[in-house]
């Protein structure tokens, strides 16, 4: 027969779990939360340049997470043009998009299974208006 875990009582405010979550290559981190917000960026203006400036980065930081990235994988993540009269010059290639999208989803879950797990383990109170 298995031994019930106690439950905790603790106080609500500002307690939550948090998890940090990247894709690793033979253990250097290759994609990360950073990574999929230059590509969301990139995707939504069609640009590195506003991409960068969306997210408060410069163009060079940009540019080199983009670089190692696409050199962990060996493949391109962003089809960049440079030039031309075409308002997006930039967009996500589909192997950038997939993984874009399934680690958003991903990331998604892992939270969930995450709070879940929390909510399962802690009681969460009020605290004690009087103290």
């Amino acid at each position: 027969m298995k031994a019930k875990t106690a439950r905790r009582t603790i106080p609500k405010v500002g307690l939550n779990p948090r998890v940090k979550f990247w894709l690793e290559l033979e253990g250097e981190r290759v994609f990360c939360p950073g990574v999929c917000q230059i590509l969301q960026a990139v995707d939504e203006t069609g640009s590195i340049k506003e991409a960068a400036a969306r997210i408060g980065r410069s163009y060079r930081f940009v540019w080199g997470q983009l670089k190692q990235a696409e050199q962990a994988f060996g493949e391109p993540l962003v089809d960049a043009r440079v030039g031309g009269r075409e308002e997006k010059r930039s967009s996500v290639t589909p192997v950038g998009r997939s993984l874009m999208n399934d680690f958003l989803s991903l990331r998604k879950k892992i939270f969930a299974l995450v709070d879940a797990e929390f909510a399962s383990r802690f009681t969460t109170r009020q605290p004690c208006r009087k103290c």
